[in-house]
């Protein structure tokens, strides 16, 4: 169920089902992270949760500092490979990356059950001051997410 969440007067376009969400690393995501980003994630996390409680009337089995995580590294990475491609002119590399940025671009977030890979996202979740402070400040300001 495609959801936009009107916050901080960006549109942010999420997509709920029962036991996933999926975020969008768009550019509309990347104006929302203008500014607190800590502030920002935890607002993006809150409002996400609170509305998949609604629909499904349950709450999402996710931590918010795991989905946080999972969110900005997805978003770091996208950044990174926009990056990548804006410097370095090589075709075949600018063609892998660009595949591995289609990957990047959807943030699929799912309960254990759901998703392989939740416990790396718990695991890092400790880690998550680091990744806030990794993430470039104004990202949209870079100019490489255009969509």
């Amino acid at each position: 169920m495609e959801q936009i969440y009107e916050l901080v007067a960006c549109r942010i376009k999420v997509d709920l089902q029962p036991g996933i969400i999926r975020v969008y690393s768009d550019a509309e995501l990347w104006r929302f992270l203008n500014g607190n980003v800590n502030e920002r994630f935890n607002l993006l996390a809150q409002t996400i949760k609170s509305n998949y409680k609604n629909l499904f009337h349950k709450d999402l089995i996710i931590s918010d500092d795991s989905l946080i995580v999972e969110i900005l590294v997805h978003v770091y990475c996208d950044y990174v490979g926009l990056k990548f491609n804006s410097v370095i002119k090589i075709k075949p590399l600018n063609n892998f990356v660009k595949k591995l940025l289609v990957r990047a671009e959807i943030v699929d977030c799912g309960e254990k059950e759901k998703d392989s890979n939740r416990w790396v996202w718990d695991f890092l979740a400790r880690f998550k001051p680091i990744f806030v402070k990794m993430l470039p400040k104004n990202l949209n300001n870079t100019n490489l997410k255009m969509y």
